[in-house]
C-alpha cells in the first residue's frame, strides 16, 4: 500500500471521475499528491518493479530453496502471492549484470599476483641458496627434480623456445595485407574460401587495431553487456525443449515457460549472490576465509547444475526414474546447444570489437 498523502480533491486527475477512497473506481490510478520527494520517486520505482514488500522476499526465498514451488504456486493460480515471473527475471538480470560490471575486471591479476608473492615468501630462491646454475641444472644439484626429470624439460623447452604466442592466433599471417596479397595472387587451390576469407580478415583487422589488453577488456565488457539479450533470446528455446518431452494436452507452451522464466531468474541470482559473497571473503587474507569461501562456491555451484532435476520433478509431477530421464535428455541437449551458442557468440563479440 502506497503511503502518499491524499488529496483534498475528489476528482481523478486522469479520467476526472469522481474518488471516493485512495483509488479511483474508474481507472485505478490513485489519488495522490503529485509532487513528491525524490526519496518517495526512488522507492516507489522499486514498489512498482518489484512490490517490494514480503510478496517480494517470499519469491527470492522459494526460487532459492524451494525447487518449482513458485511455478507450481503460480501456473496454480495463486498470482498474488509472487512476482509476476517476467518482472522477476527482468529485474534479476537487470540487478545482475549491472552490479557485476561495476566492479573492476582485475581480480584474476591480483589473485595470480597474491599467489606468486606467497610462493616468493614460502620457496627459497636458487639465489640464496647459491647455486651457479641459475636453470633446471640448479634445482637438479639441489634434489628438488631427478636428473631424469631434467632431461625431459630441456627436450621439452627446446621443442617449444620456437613457439611464439602472439603468431599463433595470427594464423600464419602478419597481418590483413599479407592476407589480402595471398587471396588475390595465390593459385586458385591455395585461396581460401569467402567465409574462411572474411572470418580471418575480421580477426586480423581487431588484432592490428587493439593491444593484447584492449581486446580482453573490450571483449569482457561486450561479452557481459549483451549476455542478458542472449539468454533471453535463449529462452524460448529451453522452453521447446521441455515441449517435446512432455504431455502437449496437459501442458500448454505457456507452462513450460513460467518454468524457463523462474530457472533462469534462479541461476541469475546464484550468480549474483556467488559473487558478492566472492567479494566479500576477498577483501580478508586469511586462509580460514579462503576455505569458507571455497566451500560455499562449490556448494553454490553444485545447487545450479542439479536444481533443475528436482525442479523438473516436482513440477511436472513424474516418478523419480521417469523424470531423471527426461531432464537429463532436456539438460544434454541443452548443455550441447548452449556450448555451441556461446563459442559463436565469443566469435560475434570478438569480431565486433571497436
Amino acid at each position: 500500500m502506497s503511503k502518499e498523502s491524499l488529496r483534498s480533491e475528489t476528482n481523478c486527475l486522469n479520467c476526472n471521475q469522481k474518488v471516493e477512497h485512495r483509488f479511483c473506481p474508474h481507472c485505478g490510478q490513485e489519488n495522490t499528491k503529485i509532487r513528491i520527494t525524490f526519496y518517495h520517486l526512488f522507492t516507489h520505482f522499486f514498489e512498482d518493479f518489484t512490490h517490494y514488500d514480503k510478496k517480494f522476499w517470499k519469491t527470492i526465498i522459494y526460487l532459492l530453496f524451494k525447487p518449482a514451488a513458485v511455478t507450481k504456486a503460480y501456473t496454480s493460480g495463486q498470482r498474488m502471492s509472487f512476482l509476476p515471473p517476467f518482472r522477476l527475471y527482468i529485474f534479476t538480470s537487470f540487478v545482475t549484470f549491472l552490479l557485476i560490471s561495476l566492479f573492476p575486471a582485475d581480480n584474476a591479476k591480483n589473485a595470480i599476483n597474491n599467489a606468486k608473492n606467497k610462493v616468493e615468501q614460502v620457496a627459497p630462491t636458487l639465489d640464496s641458496l647459491h647455486i651457479e646454475e641459475k636453470s633446471v641444472d640448479g634445482l637438479t644439484k639441489i634434489g628438488i627434480i631427478s636428473q631424469d626429470k631434467n632431461d625431459t624439460i630441456k627436450k621439452m623447452l627446446k621443442d617449444t623456445k620456437d613457439i611464439n604466442p602472439e603468431k599463433i592466433t595470427d594464423f600464419g599471417y602478419q597481418g590483413t595485407k599479407q592476407l589480402d596479397w595471398i587471396q588475390k595472387n595465390s593459385a586458385e587451390k591455395k585461396k581460401l574460401g569467402k567465409t574462411e576469407y572474411w572470418f580471418l580478415k575480421k580477426w586480423l583487422a581487431v588484432k592490428e587495431e587493439n593491444t593484447n589488453k584492449e581486446i580482453v577488456d573490450k571483449f569482457g565488457k561486450s561479452f557481459v553487456l549483451n549476455l542478458p539479450k542472449v539468454l533471453f533470446i535463449y529462452m524460448p528455446v529451453f522452453a521447446f525443449f521441455l515441449w517435446l518431452f512432455q504431455d502437449k494436452k496437459r501442458w500448454y507452451f505457456y507452462d513450460h515457460g513460467i518454468f524457463t522464466l523462474h530457472l533462469f531468474s534462479f541461476l541469475l541470482l546464484m550468480i549474483l549472490l556467488l559473487f558478492f559473497i566472492d567479494k566479500l571473503f576477498s577483501l580478508s587474507n586469511s586462509p580460514i576465509f579462503g576455505w569458507i569461501n571455497l566451500i560455499i562456491q562449490s556448494t553454490g555451484l553444485i545447487w545450479m547444475l542439479i536444481y533443475f532435476f528436482p525442479a523438473h520433478r516436482r513440477f511436472y509431477g513424474e516418478s523419480h526414474l521417469v523424470s531423471f530421464f527426461k531432464s537429463s535428455l532436456v539438460y544434454a541437449l541443452n548443455l550441447i546447444i548452449v556450448t555451441v551458442l556461446l563459442v559463436f557468440y565469443g566469435l560475434y563479440t570478438y569480431i565486433n570489437l571497436r
